[in-house]
């Protein structure tokens, strides 16, 4: 564990659990070793914040690239798990996940948005393959994260996240039972596989925050504050 991001954990995480007060259920479903991808649905910029500060082990992002042009802010984000992607279109975005490959090789936790970007209006979407490719490439575990009101923490437009009692109800993190994969392990990782897991993940995720569900992709956000 980096040094930045051991103190933002021991340090910063505990002011911003004490500001949003995320109520955690089922986090012993989430191994204590091996390469782990917590899959959850995106409903606001501070998702990919929320989950490493209430779960134990370090967890990765991927980050546009553009966020480590200079070198004060690729420090920063290298010290804070970030892993820099191309999301400028065609295959550079194709091959961004790859970059995910060698952290979940060595046995790390990655954080990842099926969706691939946030939802517009609240309702879960369509799940993109890639977090079925990574998980098969990789031999991870998938362990589904349903965030239930974390866009009242920082709403789509608004600049900076709402702390105390403007937040509202507490905000939830529910984490699910890891997806069992066996009977889609030992097959070709072709596309019809990779639609069948990615469709029973969406299904756990939905089952986890009760969203409504549709069954297309989200309409992509061009906003310079996004995650990948």
């Amino acid at each position: 564990m980096s040094a930045l991001y051991s103190f933002a954990h021991a340090v910063v995480a505990p002011v911003l659990r004490a500001a949003w007060r995320p109520v955690v259920t089922g986090r012993e479903h989430i191994p204590r070793s091996g390469p782990t991808i917590l899959a959850s649905n995106h409903l606001s910029v501070v998702d990919s914040i929320l989950v490493p500060i209430v779960v134990r082990r370090q967890v990765y992002y991927l980050a546009k690239d553009e966020y480590f042009r200079s070198q004060p802010m690729r420090a920063v984000m290298s010290g804070l798990n970030q892993i820099p992607v191309d999301r400028s279109g065609g295959r550079a975005s194709l091959l961004a996940l790859d970059a995910a490959l060698p952290v979940l090789r060595q046995g790390n936790v990655l954080g990842i948005f099926p969706e691939g970007t946030r939802s517009p209006d609240g309702r879960l979407y369509r799940g993109r393959p890639g977090v079925a490719k990574l998980a098969l490439d990789a031999g991870a575990t998938v362990v589904p994260v349903g965030l239930v009101g974390t866009e009242r923490v920082q709403p789509i437009g608004a600049r900076l996240p709402r702390i105390g009692p403007r937040v509202g109800p507490r905000i939830e993190v529910r984490v699910g039972k890891p997806l069992d994969l066996s009977p889609w392990r030992d097959g070709p990782a072709d596309s019809r596989v990779l639609r069948e897991i990615t469709a029973a993940l969406m299904h756990e995720i939905q089952a986890l925050t009760g969203q409504e569900y549709v069954g297309r992709y989200a309409p992509r956000r061009l906003e310079s504050h996004e995650r990948a």
